[in-house]
C-alpha cells in the first residue's frame, strides 16, 4: 500500500508515522531488510487461510497484528519470501479476502504479508476493523 493510500485509509489517525525507504542491515550475516510499513499496526486476532497462487500449497494461521497495509500471520508453515497468495481473514463472522505478498519470514513463527489487492467490500470491512482498533487504543 502506498503512503498516499494509507493516508487516505486512515484520515482520522493523527499520529501516523511513516518509515523511510532506507535499507537497514540485519543480523551478522548482513541480510538487508527494507522496511515497508507505512500504516500503524494494531494487535488483532483473526483466523487466516492462505493459498500459494503458484504452487497451490495451503496453510492456516492466526493474525497477531493488522494494518491497512498488511498483517503478521502466526503459522508453523510460513511461505517463502515474495510468495504471492490469496489470504482469507475471518473474525466474528466477518471475512476479508485479499491478494497478498510475503514480505518477511520468521521460520516456525510466521510471516509478514503486504496486502496487494482488496475488493471494495473487503477493503471497507478491513477499514472498519482498523478504525475500531484505533478507537480502542
Amino acid at each position: 500500500m502506498t503512503r498516499a493510500a494509507c493516508r487516505y485509509a486512515q484520515r482520522t489517525v493523527s499520529n501516523l508515522i511513516f518509515m523511510d525507504d532506507r535499507t537497514t542491515k540485519g543480523d551478522a550475516q548482513g541480510i538487508s531488510l527494507r522496511d515497508r510499513r507505512y500504516c500503524i499496526r494494531y494487535p488483532f486476532a483473526a483466523d487466516a487461510v492462505l493459498l500459494d497462487l503458484e504452487s497451490g500449497a495451503k496453510a492456516e494461521g492466526v493474525t497477531s497484528d493488522i494494518s491497512m497495509g498488511g498483517a503478521f500471520i502466526c503459522t508453523s508453515k510460513p511461505f517463502p519470501s515474495n510468495t504471492r497468495m490469496r489470504i482469507t481473514l475471518t473474525r466474528k463472522e466477518q471475512k476479508v479476502e485479499a491478494l497478498a505478498v510475503v514480505r518477511i519470514v520468521k521460520p516456525r513463527i510466521g510471516m509478514g504479508v503486504e496486502f496487494m489487492d482488496l475488493e471494495s467490500t473487503y477493503h471497507e470491512i478491513l477499514r472498519r476493523w482498523v478504525e475500531q482498533l484505533n478507537k480502542a487504543r
